[in-house]
C-alpha cells in the first residue's frame, strides 16, 4: 500500500510503502499524483519512504515505476529515500548513477533530515 506524504511544498511529491507494493498502488496512487505535479511543475523532487511494515514490490509496480521514471527521466529535480532496508539500499546505491537527479539515501532515523533536504532551496 501506498500513502501520500502530505504537507510538502509545490514541486515536491511524497510517498510511503506499506507492506507490499502492487502495481494497482502506482496505477492508483503515484502516478495520477505524479503526473499532476508534472501538469504543474517542471522538474519534481520526490521523498519516498518505506514505512517499518514494507515487503517489498511486486514486479508490476517495479515495472511501474521503470515506466514512470523512463516518461519523465529529466524532469526530476531531487529523490531522497528512506529507508533501513538493506536489499533496498544495495539496489539503490548500485544503480544510483542512473537516477537522473540529485539523489540521496536517509535512513528511518534521518527522516527529518530527508524532508528538510527535499525541502531546501
Amino acid at each position: 500500500m501506498i500513502a501520500q506524504i502530505e504537507g510538502l511544498p509545490a514541486g515536491t511529491v511524497g510517498f510511503r510503502a506499506h507492506g507490499q507494493v502492487t502495481s494497482a498502488d502506482y496505477e492508483n496512487v503515484i502516478v495520477p499524483d505524479v503526473e499532476a505535479a508534472f501538469a504543474l511543475n517542471r522538474k519534481l523532487r520526490l521523498l519516498y519512504v518505506t514505512a517499518e511494515d514494507f515487503t517489498g514490490f511486486d514486479p508490476g509496480a517495479m515495472w511501474d515505476d521503470a515506466k514512470m521514471g523512463a516518461r519523465h527521466f529529466s524532469g526530476w529535480d531531487r529523490v531522497a529515500l528512506v529507508t533501513d532496508v538493506s536489499w533496498l539500499r544495495m539496489t539503490v546505491t548500485a544503480f544510483s548513477f542512473a537516477i537522473p537527479a540529485q539523489f540521496r539515501l536517509f535512513r528511518a532515523a534521518e527522516l527529518d533530515e530527508a524532508t528538510d533536504w527535499i525541502k531546501a532551496p
